[in-house]
């Protein structure tokens, strides 16, 4: 039982992937973030060149 706590105490895989896995998560909400910002902007510059045509 001893040998087995060391070992599992001693073993850093399980750090390394929670570390990855926060890394990925913030890169995921860096994506979002990103693509809803263009995403509105890229709307409004529809919803305007559609209104320049209406206008037309």
């Amino acid at each position: 039982m001893w040998r087995f706590l060391k070992k599992f105490l001693k073993n850093e895989d399980a750090a390394t992937s929670i570390e990855y896995a926060m890394i990925g998560g913030l890169i995921s909400i860096a994506i979002v973030g990103g693509a809803t910002a263009i995403g509105t902007t890229i709307g409004e510059d529809y919803n305007n060149l559609g209104d320049q045509f209406q206008n037309f």
